[in-house]
Order: C-alpha cells, then structure tokens, then sequence
C-alpha cells in the first residue's frame, strides 16, 4: 500500500467508525455473540470471544485515531508555516505602506 492509499483507509476507517450505520453493525455482532449461548455455546465462552474481539478493536481504532491526528498535526504545522509567511509579508506591506504615508506628508 503506497502512504496515499495508507491515509485514505485510516481516514475511511475513522470516518465510518463515528456513522449510524457502525452503530448497527456493532449492535448485531454484539448481539450474535451473545447468542452464541443459546447455541449451546457456554457464557464464558461466549465473553472470552467477546473481550478478544473488543480488544483487538481498541488497538486497531487507537493505531488509526493516531494516525489521523499525526496527519493533522502535520496538515497544521503546513497551515501555520503559511500563516507565518502571510503575516512576514503583511507586516512588510504595512511598513511600506507607513513609509509612503510618511514620505506623502
């Protein structure tokens, strides 16, 4: 997977986390293991699977919010070097402008 391909997926991934329809599709599998017991599946069983695919989940969740935030934080540190410059060059104006003013009276 090229790094494009890379933020696209951990910010699909994100995205869809925060959807209606993730919602959903947690409730059914949470409630498909649970039924797991009525299946002849025993209770702790039943929870053992549950935990595990829960904490797989928190892992994969935390390592792609990271990534998101990383590529945030690195997006801003963009934003800011160009806000700097546009103030630099602001402040240049300006100056140039108070010079013209001055030289006007």
């Amino acid at each position: 997977m090229n790094n494009g391909k890379k933020k696209d997926f951990s910010t699909q991934i994100t995205t869809w986390i925060g959807t209606p329809l993730s919602i959903w599709i947690h409730t059914i599998v949470f409630l498909a293991i649970f039924s797991l017991y009525f299946f002849g599946v025993s209770l702790s069983i039943a929870l053992l699977i549950l935990t595990t695919l829960l904490s797989v989940e928190a892992i994969y969740l935390a390592l792609f919010i990271q990534l998101t935030i990383n590529r945030h934080e690195k997006e801003l540190k963009g934003i800011s070097a160009d806000t700097d410059e546009i103030l630099e060059d602001t402040e240049d104006i300006l100056e140039d402008t108070s010079e013209l003013t001055e030289e006007e009276k």
